[in-house]
């Protein structure tokens, strides 16, 4: 296993895949990473729907822009913000953010997770909404925020550029 800092900087967006299944005990223990995330008052307001047939893979292309590398990835998880379950608790603000920095925050542990098991993702978030409920059957309780192709990588990409640490960070006494 990867020391967090080496996984954090080692992962890259994979948009190319072997066509090699993920056995079904890896995809858990990835959900399994990102159900530990943080959440606000610990809600947890997600959901993962693990996509695995053709045709649906094929369905989530058209609904994400036509890219089609998501159809090459054995597995494409669809991480769901589940906007009402603490609407009760934190009103308009749960519904409106804090449910989207929680699947925020499973997403990046689901990445880390994937990576640190050899395992290849993309974080896709160039898609309709609308058309993804429709295809998967989920009603509005549930909002997609990230489609997550999942699968072993077939490339590796060099590492992107950052901003420096002093452009990005701010010391306020």
């Amino acid at each position: 296993m990867l020391d967090v800092m080496e996984c954090i900087k080692q992962r890259r967006s994979i948009r190319s895949f072997l066509p090699k299944p993920v056995p079904q005990e890896t995809i858990e223990i990835v959900l399994q990473a990102a159900t530990w995330a943080p959440s606000a008052g610990n809600w947890q307001s997600w959901r993962f729907i693990v996509v695995l047939g053709d045709e649906l893979r094929n369905g989530l292309v058209k609904a994400a822009s036509d890219q089609e590398f998501i159809a090459e990835a054995p597995v494409v998880i669809v991480v769901c913000a589940e906007p009402g379950r603490a609407e009760h608790t934190y009103g308009t603000r749960a519904r409106e953010l804090y449910c989207l920095q929680d699947t925020a925050a499973s997403i990046q542990n689901l990445l880390l997770a994937a990576h640190a098991h050899g395992l290849g993702t993309c974080w896709v978030g160039d898609f309709d909404e609308v058309a993804v409920q429709r295809l998967l059957h989920v009603g509005e309780q549930y909002r997609p925020v990230a489609l997550i192709p999942l699968g072993y990588p077939n490339e590796n990409p060099n590492p992107r550029w950052r901003r420096p640490l002093r452009e990005v960070m701010e010391i306020q006494e």
